[in-house]
């Protein structure tokens, strides 16, 4: 049931943007206190498969229901990547929102590549790597299209606006989990 109310939650969000609906924060909060926990997510729009939006928060810092209403807004209008999403869309029925909501991260040890390797679990870890002040974060689910470790961090230091091989330079790295919500 929860899963539902997070899903409306950032459509609502989306629609107070398109068309000035405003969302009942208030009644949102009487009706299910827990939005009131602080939260750390990410909010994902796929268009037809392909992505479309991804904005979110990697440290809990605000209430989950304030933390879901800012990232859908900025994955849907703000994603630098993207033009604002537009009406005409949004009302396609070709888009899917996931929610992805964050443990806490944790810094992970290693020694070398190989060690890394060793201790990163493909497909359920996020990672977020941190090189001279540069640094990215894939969520759990960018497995799902990287598959193998290489290609994974090949990637995320690339995002990173780092080389490909940033690994041989020893960045800092954090896991973290994510409940996916569909």
């Amino acid at each position: 049931m929860m899963k539902n109310i997070l899903l409306k939650i950032v459509r609502e969000a989306i629609e107070e943007e398109l068309y000035g609906k405003k969302i009942d924060r208030g009644l949102y909060l009487s009706l299910y206190p827990q939005l009131k926990n602080k939260a750390a997510t990410f909010v994902t729009i796929n268009k037809r498969g392909g992505l479309r939006g991804c904005i979110g928060s990697l440290v809990a810092h605000r209430s989950l229901l304030d933390d879901l209403i800012e990232n859908a807004k900025s994955a849907a209008f703000r994603d630098p990547r993207f033009p604002p999403l537009s009406k005409e869309e949004y009302e396609s029925g070709d888009l899917e929102i996931e929610i992805s909501i964050l443990s806490e991260p944790k810094p992970l040890e290693y020694d070398d590549i190989e060690d890394l390797k060793r201790k990163i679990k493909a497909g359920e870890d996020g990672v977020i790597l941190t090189l001279n002040g540069h640094r990215a974060t894939f969520l759990p689910q960018v497995w799902e299209q990287l598959t193998t470790f290489e290609s994974f961090f090949e990637h995320l230091c690339m995002k990173a606006g780092l080389y490909g091989d940033c690994l041989k330079n020893h960045p800092n790295i954090e896991v973290y989990k994510a409940e996916k919500i569909r």
